[in-house]
């Protein structure tokens, strides 16, 4: 299953990402930096095999995170067709 992941925020130091940027992740990450990543990583995990994932009382096959640098970059991701 492919995940897009759409930024919805972004004050990146690195200019990696601009608000509106989306990325499609099939097999490879996105170009966005490490930090981001690895909190991101086990959710993309397990919407690409399936899972739905808490959302208040609903279980969604989406969640919305933001970097661990202060938010400086807030995505939402969400499984796809």
């Amino acid at each position: 299953m492919k995940i897009r992941i759409t930024v919805l925020e972004s004050r990146c130091r690195d200019r990696l990402c601009k608000a509106g940027d989306t990325y499609l992740v099939d097999q490879l990450c996105p170009p966005v930096c490490h930090e981001l990543w690895g909190v991101i990583y086990p959710q993309i995990f397990a919407l690409q095999n399936g899972a739905k994932l808490d959302h208040g009382d609903e279980r969604v096959a989406f969640f919305e995170a933001s970097c661990p640098d202060g938010g400086r970059v807030r995505i939402r991701a969400e499984a796809i067709e």
